[in-house]
């Protein structure tokens, strides 16, 4: 897990002109088409979300505080209406919010809960369909929009056992923050807690603290609950560094059997710049909240379902005759290739990527060429996939793990097809059921893709991988949309082809100029 001590917002808060209601009023319709912008009688703006119209559970109404937008008001598709301009007199009433819901037509006879944010935690009744919660902070609004959206169905249908929610989570929720800091603690980077400054280990030291930290306040909890976690990166951490986050959340929570469910935001601050993270934590009655379901355990290929698959393709019998000699020759060909040209692909991917595609399509291809030394190449499904059971332990990376995919597929493709394209185009179709990427992604699929499907259409190996070549000559002016190259702005990428696109190029020309 990475630490930035430093500022790390690229814009100030006037730059950027957050505190434009008219903005918001602008950017959010485009991620939710379905919003609406109406006006109260007081010319407050709302965004009612018109597509909610049908639903049967209560509304929910959420104050944003203007500038400082979570990314569950973004994002959340539960929230039926937004307040994002408070320029007429004063802040709207939760009065006003409803009629205004109303008059857009997506409010008729529902109960209707207004949320914000503020300095105090409360729980008011307006009237016997109309509720106003005020959490302590962006966090704990974000936390309470995830419980009104996941809560049980029979609880968000009543306003009454809504309410009663809201002031179980008013008298019992608990929070817990960590910032990093510029300052060392222990000469290790510092990061501020409940207890003040310690050194940084790891991220499930920090987070661990954190947990403990808030799980204090619930020692005495009676009875069966469900602990709804929220937890909000604040400031920008990466992604990686919050699904880090997530895991040693569940994973603690896990190893002390506590039934939970988590949900995640982010926050900007634009008041301290410092990156950090934080969390808030309520015990909830399982009349109200269920348990998230367990993932189920991932079952990595055992020895066994490996020798299985071997066994089935030395007792097939190909449709296809594979003459050793030759496929060696071009299987030695294209992976010298690969070898030789290491050092640009580890450049492209230094420039764009994370700078290992080169060593890690150059250290499988040296891999490979050792392996087939003593191999039979004439059963040649069965030497692939027992191929791919080393590969797998040995190739890393995201290309490492896409080539074992394939070539997976492919070794079951060639006992059964006919044709060599017929096998190619086989296995990338059970490549594409696990992978998002294709075509125009700025990926190894804008080579990989012309090239089978050429091949298959024409029979022409050289026209194939002439359309390959063009397909990652293309790849230099595309936008990625994947991988580690959709984190950086579109003019770091240009002119550079995709690492793995262009070290696909190098192995399949390699093994057909042969």
């Amino acid at each position: 897990m990475a630490v930035v001590v430093e500022q790390t917002i690229p814009f100030s808060e006037p730059s950027l002109d957050l505190h434009n209601s008219q903005r918001w009023n602008q950017l959010l319709p485009l991620i939710r088409p379905s919003l609406k912008v109406v006006r109260t009688a007081k010319d407050h703006t709302l965004l009612v979300d018109v597509a909610l119209v049908k639903s049967t559970f209560v509304h929910i109404a959420a104050v944003g505080t203007t500038g400082a937008f979570s990314s569950k008001l973004l994002d959340d598709r539960n929230v039926t209406a937004i307040v994002t301009g408070q320029t007429g007199a004063g802040l709207p009433t939760p009065s006003d919010i409803r009629d205004a819901m109303q008059s857009a037509g997506a409010v008729k006879d529902q109960a209707v809960v207004v949320a914000r944010a503020g300095k105090k935690r409360r729980v008011e009744m307006h009237g016997k369909d109309l509720v106003e919660v005020e959490a302590g902070g962006e966090l704990e609004l974000d936390h309470i929009l995830h419980l009104l959206a996941n809560a049980t169905k029979s609880c968000r249908k009543s306003i009454q056992d809504v309410t009663e929610l809201l002031k179980v989570f008013m008298e019992n929720s608990s929070t817990a923050h960590s910032k990093f800091h510029v300052e060392k603690a222990g000469g290790k980077p510092a990061v501020l807690q409940a207890e003040g400054a310690t050194g940084f280990e790891n991220a499930r030291h920090a987070v661990e603290r954190d947990l403990k930290h808030a799980m204090k306040a619930h020692s005495a909890q009676e009875g069966d609950a469900t602990y709804s976690v929220h937890y909000s990166d604040v400031n920008g951490l990466s992604r990686l560094e919050n699904y880090i986050i997530a895991g040693e959340i569940a994973q603690y929570l896990d190893s002390q059997s506590i039934p939970y469910r988590l949900s995640h935001s982010t926050i900007v601050d634009h008041s301290d710049a410092a990156r950090g993270f934080s969390i808030s934590i309520c015990p909830i009655p399982t009349r109200y909240l269920a348990a998230q379901p367990k993932p189920h355990e991932h079952k990595a290929t055992s020895t066994q379902d490996d020798m299985a698959l071997q066994q089935t393709l030395s007792q097939s019998k190909p449709h296809i005759a594979f003459h050793d000699a030759e496929i060696r020759k071009r299987i030695q060909s294209g992976c010298a290739a690969v070898i030789s040209a290491e050092p640009t692909i580890t450049e492209y991917d230094t420039i764009v990527g994370d700078g290992d595609c080169g060593y890690t399509l150059r250290d499988g291809a040296k891999q490979i060429l050792s392996f087939i030394q003593t191999r039979d190449l004439t059963r040649l499904p069965e030497t692939l996939a027992q191929l791919v059971s080393e590969l797998e332990v040995n190739m890393g990376g995201t290309s490492g793990a896409l080539y074992c995919i394939y070539l997976t597929a492919l070794a079951s493709a060639l006992a059964t097809e006919s044709t060599v394209a017929g096998a190619l185009k086989a296995a990338l179709g059970q490549l594409m059921k696990y992978t998002r990427a294709r075509l125009g992604d700025r990926t190894m699929m804008d080579a990989l893709i012309p090239f089978v499907k050429t091949l298959e259409r024409t029979g022409d190996v050289g026209q194939a991988v002439e359309r390959m070549k063009e397909g990652v000559e293309g790849t230099k002016t595309m936008e990625a949309s994947l991988g580690r190259s959709a984190y950086l702005d579109e003019s770091a990428t240009r002119g550079v082809p995709d690492p793995g696109a262009y070290g696909l190029l190098v192995l399949l020309r390699g093994m057909a100029e042969v």
